[in-house]
This record gives C-alpha cells, structure tokens and sequence, in this order.
C-alpha cells in the first residue's frame, strides 16, 4: 500500500509543472531575438527643424512573466543597437553649424502586463526606464567637437505575442522612447541644442521560454 501512495504521489508531482505550463503558457523565463525599424526625431532647436535619423534596429532581449489567471505580469530588460544616422546643420544664430548624428547602443528595463485573448496569443503593454548613446560630430569651420553622450528617457510601447509552439514564440510590437535634452559642454566648443529626441520603433522578436 505504501508502494502504491509513494508512485501516485511521485506521478503528481511529476505532472504538476506539466498542467502549470498547461494552464499558464505564457509563464516562465525568456530570451528572444529583435529587429525592426527604428526612427529618432529630434524636436526644434531655437527654432530650426533637425532631421530625423532612420536605421535599422536589431538587439535581444531577457524577461521573466507570470501569468496569474487572465493577467500576465513580468520584468524584462534589452540591450539594442541600431544603424541610424543622419547629416545637416544648424543655425543658432551666431553661425552654422555642420552636424553628423549616429544612434548608438540602447538600454532598456522595465514592467509589462499582458492580457491572453486565446490560448496562444497574448497582447500586452509596457513601460519603463531607457538609455541611449548618441555619437555627435559638429563643425562650425573653425572648431569640430565630437562626442558619445549617454541620455536617459522613458519608453512606452504595446505589442501582440504569439505561441508557436510549447517554448517558441513570436511578437510583434512598436515602442515610443523619450529622451532628455541633448547639451554639449566643452571647454573649447560649446553648444546647448535643447533637443529632445522622440524615438519610434516597431519590431518583431522570435524567442524561446523556458
């Protein structure tokens, strides 16, 4: 007798994860792979209209969810990279200035919650704290200042996740990051932009969840 309520009770713990992953799939750590379109817009400075730098976004991404009935929770943080670059100038008034932007790494942590509408697809919206590189190069004929500045931001995005499988998946999703003004100092070369940069994306990632 005590064989028989030693195996049922090995065979239930056995099959416990099995009915979780059953009822919860889209529970449990995850890695995926991103790429998508990815545009940077800066705001006026004094006035003038600057270009906006298009390029290519491509990164991977980390996230853990917890799906408690008809709501998934979960943490995530990505690490992108982008090829975006743009030329023109600026006028501030005193002179014109030949500028060259390129967007550089990106960081990215934050919450999201997620609504299942069936068994394999959830939509879901997300939210936290963002950094970015830009790497600036200005020449205003008689000085060049180039430069790598780190600025921080927030970023707001939604999306739609699809279960190919009992551990694959895909998603689709756009984002909008904000960042904080882009302001120069140099001893030799200084120049206040008061640029905010508006970021759009919209990319698709394929992961694996374990």
């Amino acid at each position: 007798m005590r064989k028989i309520i030693l195996a049922a009770a090995l065979a239930g713990a056995a099959s416990t994860p099995a009915f979780a992953q059953a009822d919860a799939p889209f529970t449990g750590l995850r890695v995926e792979g991103l790429a998508g379109y990815d545009n940077v817009r800066p705001g006026d400075a004094d006035g003038e209209d600057v270009e906006g730098i298009d390029g290519f976004q491509y990164g991977l991404a980390v996230g853990y969810d917890v799906q408690l009935g008809g709501v998934v929770v979960g943490a995530e943080g990505e690490i992108s990279d982008s090829t975006g670059n743009s030329e023109g100038t600026l006028d501030f008034g005193d002179g014109v200035v030949d500028s060259r932007l390129e967007t550089g790494r990106d960081l990215y942590a934050g919450l999201r919650v997620g609504f299942p509408v069936t068994p394999t697809t959830m939509i879901y919206a997300k939210g936290g704290y963002t950094n970015t590189r830009i790497e600036s190069r200005f020449d205003n004929g008689t000085d060049v200042f180039e430069d790598r500045l780190n600025v921080d931001g927030f970023r707001l995005g939604a999306g739609a996740e699809f279960l190919f499988g009992p551990n694959a998946y895909g998603k689709l999703e756009y984002r909008y990051s904000n960042y904080s003004s882009l302001n120069y100092e140099d001893d030799d070369f200084n120049l206040e932009t008061g640029i905010d940069l508006d970021r759009h994306q919209v990319v698709a990632g394929v992961g694996v969840r374990f």
